[in-house]
């Protein structure tokens, strides 16, 4: 394996040497990524990476903790006086970047300008409910409902924006502990410390984000000190090798993204929930997370991770099993054949990832074994997801990326959310789960919330319209001279603010 790496790097390495290197800014933290944002307006923000930065230039009235509950940020309060009133009470002092303090207007405006009828913001629907914002004064924030929503206190995380900005991606104006500096796209983004950020002068005098798409030209420049940093985006097969250099430390957390499989439930063999509940036993986790993922990744049982409240500890375990996968497969009337011949075949959807193409080809090794013929088909992602948003598929393999409220049941699983007004793309219906996710939404106490989403969890698991795989485990590499940095289950950069360097 040490051979294969080593021949892997030799070319880039040889590359590498032969580039002459600019000198680092003083105190400025750079940090390797794969992709550049494509927009920097918090209200537009939909991939991972620009949400990442917009969250470091744009803070939201609330934001969630390392256990992703809710905590004030810019707001000091928020409150309820009914369950479809929120009465948010502004820190006094803080500043936008430009000077210009950050009143109720400015509030007012962010999700006014969402939800006007020319607005093509996709956080759109995440604000319909709103029927009226009032600021009474500079401080005070009042927002009434159409009706009773729970999940809105997390869609108060979304950055603020200055009162009258139009799309902030060419000249991004926040408040967050970062300022906009440049952008050159496809080379590098830089922020600067913020001097007035309400919390405090960050301790870095700014943040560079590299833009370098191959994976191994990313790691030589973070071994050579050209970057200090790369948050995800680590290939399982490349750790050995990071672990051997003196000057990186590794720092690894399990995170909320959960990798499933998902099933067409109008197949008739797949509209079988015996056949569900096989295909899961007959998946053998804890192989491929040990020998192929290198244990970067977790068992999951839920689409909940279990660093969540609403997470219910008592699921039922998918073992893996072939003896009762092949019961299952028995009682669903798919018996075992005599010649060993396949029970029936599937098609299993995947993209063109290497990592997603041999996950596909190990799971289909497995489901061989109890009887169950499996033909991979891998396409480029544009037509892939198509494919799937479409119902045009048997089984296919995706990831839901930062998972926090449960509400994402409804999302994926109620009747009335078939895409394109949801992510039902099984077609699963279930009148009694409808019943609960709909109650979900208009249960604001938090005791029964977590109550009704157990059961949800429980269904789930039961019913089988998804084999829970694993969550990934988010992967920080890093000069051994960083500190203060902190991994968030939800990927976010937060604890920028707080990193310095240690000669």
């Amino acid at each position: 394996m040490k051979q294969k790496i080593f021949a892997l790097f030799i070319l880039p390495l040889f590359i590498l040497s032969c580039t002459s290197r600019k000198p680092l800014p003083e105190n400025v933290l750079v940090i390797g990524t794969e992709t550049g944002p494509s927009v920097l307006d918090p209200r537009f923000a939909t991939d991972a990476i620009s949400s990442t930065v917009c969250g470091l230039i744009y803070p939201g009235l609330l934001r969630r903790d390392k256990k992703l509950n809710l905590e004030p940020y810019l707001a000091k309060s928020v409150d309820q006086p009914d369950d479809r009133t929120y009465v948010i009470h502004l820190r006094e002092g803080i500043k936008f970047h430009s000077g210009k303090e950050l009143t109720s207007a400015d509030v007012r405006f962010t999700f006014e300008s969402i939800l006007a009828p020319d607005s093509i913001s996709p956080k759109k629907n995440s604000f319909s409910k709103i029927e009226s914002i009032d600021t009474p004064d500079e401080h005070i924030v009042i927002i009434k409902l159409s009706e009773v929503f729970a999940p809105f206190l997390g869609n108060l995380t979304i950055g603020i924006v200055p009162e009258g900005a139009d799309d902030l991606t060419k000249e991004p104006v926040g408040a967050g502990p970062f300022a906009f500096s440049n952008y050159e796209r496809g080379a590098e983004l830089a922020l600067k410390g913020f001097d007035g950020f309400i919390f405090g002068k960050p301790k870095l005098s700014g943040v560079i984000f590299k833009i370098i798409p191959d994976e191994t030209v990313r790691m030589l420049a973070l071994k050579k000190g050209d970057i200090h940093l790369i948050s995800n985006g680590v290939t399982p097969a490349v750790l050995p090798w990071l672990e051997e250099q003196k000057n990186l430390k590794i720092a690894m957390e399990t995170g909320t993204n959960v990798s499933y499989l998902g099933f067409n439930m109008e197949d008739e063999i797949l509209k079988n929930s015996n056949v569900r509940k096989a295909i899961g036993q007959a998946i053998d986790r804890d192989s491929i997370i040990k020998y192929l993922l290198k244990n970067t990744a977790v068992e999951a049982e839920s689409i909940i991770a279990e660093s969540n409240e609403f997470f219910n500890p008592n699921l039922r375990r998918t073992a893996h099993d072939p003896k009762l996968a092949k019961k299952l497969l028995d009682d669903a009337g798919f018996i075992e054949k005599p010649d060993g011949s396949p029970r029936f075949s599937l098609t299993y959807k995947t993209s063109k990832n290497p990592t997603r193409k041999k996950i596909a080809e190990i799971i289909g090794e497995q489901l061989r074994q109890v009887g169950i013929a499996i033909e991979i088909k891998s396409f480029e992602w544009g037509t892939f997801f198509s494919d799937i948003k479409s119902g045009n598929f048997q089984i296919y393999s995706l990831t839901w990326v930062g998972v926090a409220d449960p509400d994402i049941y409804y999302y994926i699983f109620h009747s009335e959310s078939l895409p394109p007004d949801g992510a039902n793309r099984g077609r699963y219906f279930n009148t009694e789960l409808d019943s609960l996710l709909t109650i979900g939404r208009k249960t604001v106490s938090l005791e029964r919330r977590k109550e009704i989403y157990s059961k949800v969890q429980e269904m789930i698991s039961n019913d089988t319209p998804y084999v829970h795989l694993w969550f990934g485990k988010n992967i920080a590499v890093m000069d051994r001279r960083v500190q203060g940095f902190e991994i968030y289950p939800d990927e976010s950069l937060d604890s920028l603010a707080g990193v310095y360097f240690k000669e």
